[in-house]
């Protein structure tokens, strides 16, 4: 499908983006023909737009789902053309007067039926030391990375860490992983990248450092995971709303990129060693789960179909 962004781009750059998204929308409106589908179900930005308009001009009833605090513009200007926009979280109902369903941010099942012990003994974990996981997406977050590893002398005195650095940084952590002496060596465990075993690190974790994106706001309250969390500089404000979502309901502590090199090692020490506010923390974290969100979700679009 050919489409394209139109915010903050040159004149020209938008009307040739406005002429894709004109060739988008006519490429799914002979797929909706040939598909005939009951309702559409749409996320993300602008890429979300030729299909939401295919759609409303076929009558074909549009489901908005928007993981995020705040809606980007894109979202904003689409949901016109939805019958429905369902949000995480009640704050963000007022973006949507009319529209919005609160139904959660739905998550994969495992993640709210598997227990530490479990997860721990899969990833070979020590169930007797406080676990720190740490990852930055399938791409990584230098920052995050680089911190993590000029503190592992003092962390992996305290803790084991799950350290998931992405494929762009891999060759340089496991080097310097190599480099720990042995009696350090045990207490960390290093991968470019974790496939299925991610919801074992989840759940096996007292502590998370992570960046803020959406899905956040679901993973760390199903499994009830304390975070640290460092909002990607360049990503808008949704990583700030993210952040301070958790933060201001006690599950998270936020740091600033650009406070790593300074604080990380410290808050991390810290909250280990302060077992009564990680288990505050973990509350608050597991009363923010929407367990059900997936069938809210399908429950809308089963209703919009006239199922």
């Amino acid at each position: 499908m050919t489409t394209g962004q139109i915010r903050g781009r040159a004149p020209w750059i938008v009307a040739r983006n406005l002429a894709r998204m004109g060739q988008g929308a006519a490429q799914c409106a002979a797929l909706l023909r040939e598909f005939r589908p009951d309702v559409v179900f749409v996320t993300g930005g602008y890429v979300a737009a030729p299909v939401a308009w295919a759609a409303w001009r076929q009558r074909i009833p549009v489901l908005i789902y928007l993981p995020d605090l705040t809606p980007g513009l894109a979202i904003r200007v689409v949901s016109r053309l939805a019958a429905r926009v369902a949000v995480s979280f009640p704050e963000v109902t007022p973006y949507f007067p009319g529209k919005a369903v609160v139904t959660g941010y739905p998550v994969r099942p495992e993640l709210l039926t598997i227990d530490r012990a479990s997860a721990r003994a899969a990833l070979q974990l020590r169930e007797d030391r406080p676990t720190l996981l740490v990852f930055g997406g399938s791409r990584g977050a230098r920052s995050i990375n680089q911190a993590v590893v000029a503190g592992l002398p003092t962390l992996l005195a305290h803790c084991q860490i799950v350290h998931i650095s992405g494929s762009l940084d891999w060759e340089w952590v496991s080097r310097a992983a190599a480099e720990l002496p042995e009696t350090l060596q045990r207490w960390y465990h290093p991968d470019s990248y974790l496939h299925e075993e991610m919801v074992q690190a989840l759940a096996a974790a007292d502590l998370v450092v992570a960046r803020a994106g959406a899905s956040v706001l679901g993973e760390f309250p199903a499994v009830g995971l304390p975070s640290i969390l460092v909002p990607y500089p360049f990503a808008g404000q949704h990583q700030d709303a993210n952040a301070a979502y958790l933060a201001d309901r006690g599950a998270a502590v936020v740091v600033a990129d650009s406070d790593l090199p300074g604080r990380l090692s410290s808050v991390v020490v810290e909250l280990l060693g302060a077992p009564e506010r990680l288990a505050e923390m973990r509350q608050a974290a597991r009363a923010l789960a929407r367990p059900d969100a997936a069938i809210s979700i399908a429950r809308e679009l089963r209703e919009l179909a006239g199922c």
